[in-house]
């Protein structure tokens, strides 16, 4: 992630239409505005494995799959992102902006239950930390999902009351995500 103009401060109805303008994406933390990697052909598989193998399987439950074209924005980080998949569980809520006229000008969800993001060399120490941070104001967030490009490793953690709780699973193991387990090996293979 890198900041353009970290000095300045864009307000975030104008970030929304420079995003809907342009084609590349970007984060909006509290004003400042950070360019957003792409993804390598890896990261896009692992990502790809985890919203059919692992998130489809909620469906049935009255859930909701969203990828990483889906921005959410959580008020009290001030944060407008991307994960690389969400699920929402129950009613979507959303918040959009409407410029002058009535028009929308960018939409973003705001009741994540589960976040998914594919860790790479660019992005896992604030996808790990910084990112999490913020996923946390959102009431919704339950389960953040951690994939690995680098070995066979999947980390959940899942909010328990006002702790989080940690797992890691790594090749010939499993997880349990949203109260079932999946076999790390299942996104890998």
């Amino acid at each position: 992630m890198i900041a353009a103009k970290p000095q300045e401060y864009v307000p975030y109805d104008v970030f929304l239409r420079s995003e809907a303008s342009g084609d590349n994406r970007h984060e909006w933390v509290d004003g400042v505005i950070y360019a957003m990697s792409r993804g390598s052909p890896e990261h896009g598989r692992l990502a790809g494995r985890v919203t059919a193998r692992l998130l489809s399987s909620f469906l049935d439950d009255g859930c909701e799959i969203f990828s990483s074209d889906t921005a959410i924005f959580i008020e009290a980080a001030q944060h407008h992102t991307y994960a690389d998949a969400s699920l929402v569980c129950g009613a979507l809520v959303t918040r959009t902006v409407h410029d002058k006229n009535g028009k929308s000008i960018g939409e973003a969800i705001v009741n994540p239950m589960l976040v998914v993001e594919v860790l790479s060399d660019a992005t896992e120490r604030y996808d790990r930390d910084g990112k999490f941070e913020a996923y946390k104001k959102l009431p919704s967030f339950e389960e953040y999902v951690l994939i690995s490009q680098i070995e066979r490793r999947i980390e959940v953690r899942t909010r328990q009351g006002q702790q989080w709780l940690t797992q890691v699973g790594t090749a010939g193991q499993t997880v349990r995500v949203h109260g079932r387990e999946f076999a790390v090996d299942a996104i890998y293979g």
